[in-house]
Parts: C-alpha cells; sequence; structure tokens
C-alpha cells in the first residue's frame, strides 16, 4: 500500500509523511471548524445533548467521507491544475503544497479562535489561487495559465449563490410552518419552552427533525468538505509522487479497456464530424477550456493525440507495464481528450443521444485519472470524524444566539437544517464545492429575519467580514509564504 515511499530520497519521503501531517490537520481542523455548524441548532434547541450530538454527527461525516465520491475532490484538484505540480521540480512543489496547507490552517484557526463562523473551503480555495498566481508570477508562467481559471469560476458561483439560496429558501420555509402550522409549539425558543411548558426538549416531531436534519447536514458536509480533504491529499500524491499517482495502477483491465474503447469512439466521432466540429471550434462556438494552454488540445491535434495515447494503451493490461513517465503522458493525454470532449458537447446541434455519448465517454476517459486509494478516503474520513467531536462550542454559541436579536425558536433551526441539507446534497450531485458554514449560517440569518426577530448587528458584520476578508487574506498568505519557501529553501 505504501511501497511509493521505496526509492525515495530520505528528505523527499519525510516532506511527503509531512505533508500527509499537514492535510490530516486540515481535516480535523476542518472537523471542529465547520461541523460545529451542523450541529449548532440541534445543541442550541436541545434536541440533543452536545457531546452525543457531536459524536454521532462525527459517525455521519465519516459515513459521508466514505460514500460521497471523489467528484468534488478532483474540482479542486483541476483548480490549481495538478500538472503545474508534476511539471515544477520537487522542491517547488513541496513548497506549493506545504505554504497552501500552512495559508488554510492558520486562517481556519484563526476564525475558529474568534468564533467566527468562516468558510474553509474559500480559505482551501484561496490558497490555492495564491499559490497558482505565486508559483506563475515566480516561474515566468503567464498568469491566465497557472490558475484553472474556469473552473475558479464555476467554483466562486455555487459558493456565492449556495448562501443566497440558503437564506432565501430558509426564510421561504419558515414562512411557510408560520402560514400553515401557526400555533404549534415549533415556533418556541428553547427558553420560551422551559418557561412555559416547564420543558427542557422540543416536541416530539420538531425534535426528530431536528436530529435528523443535523445528522443530514453532518452527512453532507462529509461528502462535500471531505472531498476537498481527499482532492489535497490527491494534490500532494500526484504533485509529489506523479510516478506512482499520475494514474490509478490498481485499475483493472476492463477498466483500462473502457478508457482505450472511449478514446476509439472518441476518433470515430470527431472522424465523421471533423470538418464541421473544426469549423465550429475554430469560429468560437465553444469557449471555455478547464486546461492550461500549455496541455489544451487543439481541434487539429485531436486525431494526433488520439492516435499517441492509443499507442501507449492499445495492448497493455496493467499500468503497471508503463514506465514512470510515460504514465504521466498518458495522463495529460487522458484530460486533453476530456476537454476536448467537453468542448464537442456543447456545440449547438448535437442530438440529445450524442451528447449522452460523450458524457459517458467522458466518465470512461477519467476513469483511471479521477480516483483515490481507499486508504487516503479512510483517513480523511477519521481526521474529519475525530476533528467533529472536539472545539465545536465556540461556534455553536455563534450560530444559536448571536445571529438574531432573540433565541432561534425550533421551527427556525429545522428551516436552516433542511435547507442546508437539500442544497449541499445537490452541489454534491454536481461535483461542486460549496461552503457548509455559509449555506447553514445564511440559512439561519434568512429564518431570523422572516421571522422578524431582528438580526445582531455585530456579529452579523463580523461574520460578514469574515467571508469577505477569507478569500484575499488566503490567497495572499498562501502567496506570500510560497515566495517565501521558494527563496529560502529551493534553488
Amino acid at each position: 500500500m505504501f511501497d511509493f515511499f521505496t526509492g525515495l530520497d530520505f528528505w523527499v519521503a519525510a516532506s511527503l509523511v509531512l505533508a500527509f501531517a499537514f492535510v490530516m490537520a486540515f481535516e480535523f481542523i476542518n472537523g471542529f471548524h465547520d461541523t460545529a455548524n451542523a450541529v449548532a441548532t440541534v445543541i442550541y434547541t436541545k434536541a440533543m445533548p452536545p457531546k452525543q450530538a457531536v459524536v454521532m454527527s462525527g459517525i455521519f461525516n465519516f459515513l459521508g467521507v466514505l460514500l460521497g465520491g471523489v467528484g468534488v475532490a478532483y474540482a479542486i484538484v483541476h483548480l490549481l491544475p495538478v500538472d503545474l505540480l508534476i511539471n515544477v521540480n520537487t522542491g517547488q512543489g513541496l513548497a506549493m503544497v506545504f505554504s497552501l496547507l500552512s495559508a488554510a490552517i492558520i486562517w481556519n484557526l484563526g476564525t475558529w479562535y474568534f468564533g467566527i463562523p468562516a468558510s474553509s473551503s474559500h480559505t482551501l480555495i484561496g490558497s490555492l489561487l495564491g499559490v497558482g498566481m505565486a508559483n506563475a508570477l515566480i516561474s515566468g508562467i503567464p498568469l491566465a495559465e497557472g490558475i484553472n481559471w474556469k473552473k475558479a469560476i464555476d467554483i466562486a458561483v455555487s459558493l456565492v449563490l449556495s448562501p443566497t439560496a440558503g437564506f432565501l429558501l430558509a426564510a421561504l420555509l419558515l414562512l411557510g410552518f408560520l402560514k400553515f402550522l401557526p400555533r404549534s409549539k415549533m415556533h418556541k425558543t428553547p427558553d420560551t419552552r422551559k418557561m412555559v411548558d416547564g420543558k427542557k426538549h422540543p416536541p416530539f416531531w420538531s425534535r426528530l427533525t431536528l436530529v435528523l436534519s443535523a445528522m443530514g447536514v453532518s452527512f453532507v458536509h462529509g461528502s462535500n468538505d471531505g472531498q476537498k480533504g481527499i482532492g489535497l491529499m490527491m494534490l500532494v500524491l500526484i504533485g509529489i509522487v506523479p510516478a506512482h499517482f499520475s494514474l490509478d495502477v490498481g485499475s483493472t483491465k476492463y477498466e483500462i479497456e473502457r478508457t482505450r474503447e472511449a478514446a476509439v469512439y472518441l476518433q470515430k466521432f470527431y472522424q465523421a464530424n471533423e470538418s464541421r466540429l473544426t469549423q465550429r471550434i475554430s469560429a468560437g462556438q465553444v469557449n471555455g477550456s478547464e486546461m492550461p494552454a500549455k496541455f489544451k488540445c487543439e481541434p487539429a491535434a485531436t486525431q494526433q493525440t488520439i492516435g499517441s495515447l492509443l499507442t501507449i494503451i492499445g495492448t497493455v493490461r496493467s499500468y503497471d507495464e508503463l514506465a514512470p513517465e510515460t504514465r504521466s503522458q498518458v495522463r495529460r493525454y487522458l484530460l486533453c481528450l476530456d476537454d476536448t470532449a467537453k468542448k464537442i458537447s456543447k456545440l449547438p446541434g448535437l442530438s440529445s443521444d450524442e451528447k449522452n455519448d460523450l458524457a459517458k465517454l467522458r466518465k470512461d476517459l477519467t476513469t483511471t485519472t479521477e480516483y483515490a486509494p481507499v486508504w487516503v478516503i479512510v483517513a480523511v474520513a477519521l481526521a474529519l470524524g475525530i476533528g467533529t467531536m472536539v472545539g465545536w462550542k465556540r461556534v455553536v454559541e455563534t450560530v444559536g444566539e448571536k445571529i438574531g436579536r432573540q433565541g432561534m425558536t425550533y421551527a427556525q433551526g429545522m428551516s436552516a437544517q433542511i435547507i442546508a441539507v437539500i442544497a449541499i446534497g445537490m452541489a454534491n450531485v454536481f461535483s461542486l464545492p460549496v461552503s457548509t458554514t455559509h449555506v447553514l449560517s445564511s440559512g439561519v440569518a434568512g429564518t431570523m429575519v422572516a421571522n422578524r426577530s431582528g438580526l445582531q448587528g455585530g456579529t452579523v458584520r463580523n461574520i460578514l467580514i469574515a467571508w469577505v476578508l477569507t478569500l484575499p487574506v488566503s490567497i495572499c498568505l498562501s502567496a506570500g509564504l510560497f515566495w517565501l519557501a521558494t527563496t529560502l529553501f529551493v534553488k
């Protein structure tokens, strides 16, 4: 399982272990930083005792990571993109990894210390952007090629829209509860419930909904944020030891055959439509590539790229048969062809069957490049799950008591959590990273407005400042650390 350490220089192996530790530290901090939001309402409303809530949340986070797939993970990986790491020396690659991880950890710990529900997702993405831009400037690469800007824009849109949707939809759901169940006990706060009814816990159905939705938030948090840790780990592995991880060397003969058949199908499709495709792509009818200029496929080179790929893997039964440098080249060919297939699928005039076939083809092309070893998934799941069980109290108090001018009602907690589950779950379906922190705290704020509870200006201002500052601070911090590490340690 860890045979990739064989043959590595001692300092590279030691750095790799340290990089693993940094990723695990990031996910551990993410656990008690972000997941506090998942249990904030259920603890504040006394639907579950704190210790029981965080343990159950940790378990559901663990399950979310295990069962969540790797779509979001590779949205993170392709942001840099990772192929730039393969093309720098090992020392520079390590500097990039440690700079982005250190920046993310520093900002996460700082916002947690002050009890501010800042976003680990924004922090990580800002750190990635920072090292990518700094690496481009230091290496003399055009800034437009140092970052996968199209992927960055897609992620930015999802990060902006998700809290807005959380605010509005949670407010609408609460208004629905108020309209159709105006006399329900779900509209009481924990203090009112204790004072009027003499009871500590919410009514049965409210309590059940709060518990189930909180565990749902924990699960989708694990499946979304946990994948960010998986993406970081794969970024480290592919960047530092690409010979072992640029392709899934554990791919079966059947998976390699699927990849080969996908390339053959793309070749035939391109041949049958070459003049039309070349003309339309060259005319700019399809814009936006997710590959930097150094690696993307031009229409005229598609046939050549497919031919080169098929020459290499035409008779291969296992990727172990390929030389290490050849595996990195195969990875580039596959990413290049996937980029071409994506552009082709956007062309006007294609039938729905052709678009569906191209979507399936893209999955087959990336089967052996978008993967994660089981040990990586389990390690990240454990770090996130254990992190969930500590350090939650500061953020719980902020979400429960300091966003609104009045305490949170059971209905408000239910509304915010139900919408968070739906919003983050939908993001997982489309492989988009979102912020659990932003979605849930925005949902709580939306319910406060809908309930006319008012918002505490100081707390909301601090949260908004943290939201606004997270990206620029993490970009500058990671870029500065990378510049410093490159200046001091990389020749």
